[in-house]
């Protein structure tokens, strides 16, 4: 599987001298050699294993598919059963991590790995479902649709089903990703809302649509990235792929509508750049330049269209958000640090004030 690009470089920008990618992983292995050692099945985790394993595939360093089964056989015993994962939470999040036992997988054909990804696929064939059909985000969260979860749940979905031979489940896989734009969309904006409470009963939920009250853009970034990633696990001839596809192209034509015209980068807040206190914020902007590059690369989208605001926006993305200390260990900066919606702790109000640095 060619995924040399997955991790924001774009064949275009040779002209961007520094090694970023070498540089990334080389300071993911010398500040987290034990990525957690709380032991939490955190799906923070599964994205930067997964983006190691794009570097490793890219440039064929072991060092780096060491580290990600290192750090993943602190979890998975040798029987396959996962440390700290919690069936009964229905949490999508436990899913994300499973794209990385994949990986694992398809390096080294070891039957823990399958084991514990098919415990993974085994919650998607019991999670809780809105009246739509759509999965809800954790059982925590009933009735909910997030956008996070196309990322962390639909995609691992798709690619367990394709890697197995499973083909009489990828319609459901489809029907997440179009049921979840259906729920969210705005049609006026073409944006996404980040949440939709089906029984608009929640403190967040707009009474009359069950939207929640942003477009957030690190939201958006997953929704976008899930959509090109599932892609290529999809039949090719489906109506229904077809349709995943013209989603993605009307919500990235309305990106494009809000980005910041100097720097082609996205707001916090997606659509309200003059609000106080909204900044330019780095991990939401990077997921959708991940987006649109992976998408030209594999020919979703027209580099006539796109290719120029990639080659604008990709290298003020660079000068915005990242930085190197004198170690060459590499900081992405202007990270919103969390943000969600509703539950014991109302965390709406941690929407825009905060922020952190974390390694990419």
């Amino acid at each position: 599987m060619d995924r040399k690009d997955d991790y924001l470089m774009y064949p275009k920008y040779g002209s961007v001298k520094t090694d970023w990618p070498n540089l990334a992983a080389r300071t993911m292995i010398n500040r987290e050699p034990n990525m957690n050692p709380k032991g939490q099945w955190a799906y923070e985790d599964g994205l930067m294993l997964n983006g190691m394993y794009a570097i490793y595939k890219s440039t064929g360093n072991v060092r780096y598919l060491q580290y990600i089964q290192d750090n993943l056989d602190r979890f998975i015993t040798d029987q396959g059963q996962i440390k700290g994962y919690h069936y009964g939470e229905f949490s999508l999040d436990q899913i994300n991590n499973g794209k990385a036992i994949l990986d694992l997988y398809e390096e080294t054909h070891q039957n823990k790995y399958k084991i514990a990804a098919t415990t993974l696929y085994k919650q998607l064939l019991n999670q809780p479902r809105t009246a739509g059909g759509i999965f809800w985000h954790k059982k925590m969260y009933p009735y909910q649709v997030w956008l996070d979860g196309l990322y962390m749940g639909a995609v691992f979905y798709a690619r367990y089903q394709k890697l197995f031979g499973i083909q009489d489940r990828l319609d459901d896989v489809m029907a997440q990703f179009l049921g979840a734009y259906q729920v969210t969309h705005d049609d006026k904006t073409g944006l996404c809302y980040h949440a939709y409470d089906e029984k608009h009963q929640q403190s967040w939920a707009n009474k009359d649509t069950g939207h929640s009250p942003h477009f957030w853009t690190r939201s958006i970034g997953w929704f976008v990235m899930a959509m090109v990633d599932v892609l290529e696990y999809l039949p090719e001839i489906s109506p229904e792929r077809a349709q995943i596809l013209d989603n993605l192209k009307v919500l990235l034509d309305a990106l494009r509508k809000v980005a910041e015209p100097i720097t082609c980068l996205w707001y916090q807040i997606t659509d309200e750049g003059e609000r106080p206190m909204n900044y330019l914020e780095s991990s939401g902007s990077f997921m959708i330049l991940n987006a649109l590059a992976k998408a030209l690369r594999k020919g979703y989208l027209s580099e006539t269209d796109w290719g120029d605001f990639l080659d604008e926006a990709y290298p003020n993305a660079l000068k915005q958000f990242v930085s190197t200390d004198q170690h060459q260990n590499v900081n992405v900066n202007k990270v919103v640090y969390t943000c969600g919606l509703g539950g014991a702790r109302n965390r709406m109000d941690l929407l825009l004030i905060t922020s952190a640095n974390r390694l990419l």
